[in-house]
């Protein structure tokens, strides 16, 4: 929020989540990556302009505009989870013969799932909402994917590819998990682990301190799951704070960790599309429940004047992607912006991150995924 704002920066800090640990994420999903035809790390970009803006050392971006091959991160967790899923039905002995993806999405991880199907061999049914634009549709029928229109919302898509995943031969691949559906979004949000081990080799690579901040848009908390798994997960060392940023219509998270238990809230509507949701996946909630800092929510204009900022410095970012420099603008800046560093122990040398999860042509129209 602008500094003479009336309203107060919807905000919430919890520092003692430095101290909570967790497992580790299995290695094997970087390694699966890295062995994909036209793997490399996504860049990682020093951009100073904004480190002297909001006062820290070095702020850096890393930049999924472009991700084997899309304009997103979400092929690192339909690719590992689609690999998985093969694998784990050789070994019981289902019937050979290609699988059915079934999937509901905004764009990036419908259009993930049918890319790595027809890699594989394998056919993928996608379910969009009726806000999905036609060229994001379209895009992913270019995959050889099957569309179906659903007269709703994400939700309602969600619950029409349930439905469509019965037959034998389909396997429902959604990113978001319920009780008695877990274990695919489970791996999914492992696959999104491979991007923050890049950013721990290229920092060390750089000579750069491991980071104190990182920000990480949160839509269903899947991106975030992996966050927390990342740097919760080591067994000694700087653990740098976690900050969920979100639309201000649609703070689903927010929501759930001031009161401190999962639940909906309802949603209005925001260009940051694939932040719109009202409710965390099931999976990732323990994650942001202990593992999270702090949360903040942003607004439709915060994110696109961080998007225009973005491109001005050469980062290609959508809405979604650029929501993250919009929440570490909203923390660091404004009134009450010493008290919220004081939380986050951010002091002048600090090391931010920031994770930008698709490029602008991913949705020109505001049309992403839940990260």
């Amino acid at each position: 929020m602008p500094e003479n704002s009336p309203h107060p920066l919807p905000w919430f800090a919890r520092p003692a989540a430095r101290n909570w640990t967790c497992a580790p994420a299995p290695a094997e999903a970087r390694r699966y990556h890295a062995a994909l035809p036209g793997y490399a790390p996504t860049p990682l970009t020093g951009l100073p302009a904004l480190a002297a803006e909001l006062g820290v050392g070095q702020v850096f971006v890393k930049d999924e505009s472009s991700r084997l091959g899309l304009p997103a991160f979400k092929v690192l967790g339909a690719s590992w989870a689609i690999h998985r899923t093969l694998a784990e039905r050789a070994r019981g002995g289902s019937p050979a013969g290609p699988v059915t993806f079934v999937t509901a999405t905004d764009g990036n991880h419908g259009r993930a799932v049918a890319r790595t199907a027809r890699l594989l061999g394998q056919r993928a049914h996608v379910f969009v909402s009726e806000g999905v634009h036609s060229g994001a549709a379209a895009a992913i029928a270019a995959e050889e994917a099957r569309v179906t229109r659903v007269a709703g919302s994400y939700d309602d898509a969600v619950r029409r590819a349930s439905d469509a995943a019965t037959a034998p031969d389909a396997v429902l691949l959604q990113d978001t998990a319920w009780p008695g559906y877990e274990q695919i979004p489970g791996w999914i949000a492992e696959g999104y682990g491979t991007l923050f081990a890049e950013i721990d080799a290229q920092l060390t690579g750089m000579g750069a301190e491991l980071p104190d901040l990182v920000a990480v848009p949160v839509g269903v908390g899947s991106l975030a799951q992996a966050a927390v798994t990342h740097y919760r997960s080591r067994p000694t060392g700087h653990a740098p704070a976690l900050l969920s940023v979100e639309p201000d219509t649609a703070a689903c998270a927010l929501a759930c960790l001031t009161e401190r238990r999962l639940h909906s809230v309802a949603t209005g509507t925001t260009t940051m599309a694939g932040l719109n949701c009202g409710t965390p996946s099931s999976t990732a909630w323990p994650y942001l429940r202990d593992g999270l800092d702090a949360a903040v929510a942003v607004t439709d204009a915060d994110s696109a004047e961080a998007a225009r900022d973005l491109a001005a410095l050469g980062i290609s970012a959508g809405p979604c992607g650029a929501a993250s420099l919009a929440g570490v603008r909203a923390a660091l800046t404004g009134a009450g912006a010493a008290g919220r560093r004081t939380a986050l122990d951010l002091g002048p040398d600090a090391t931010v991150v920031l994770l930008s999860t698709e490029g602008a042509a991913a949705n020109p129209h505001g049309l992403a995924d839940r990260p």
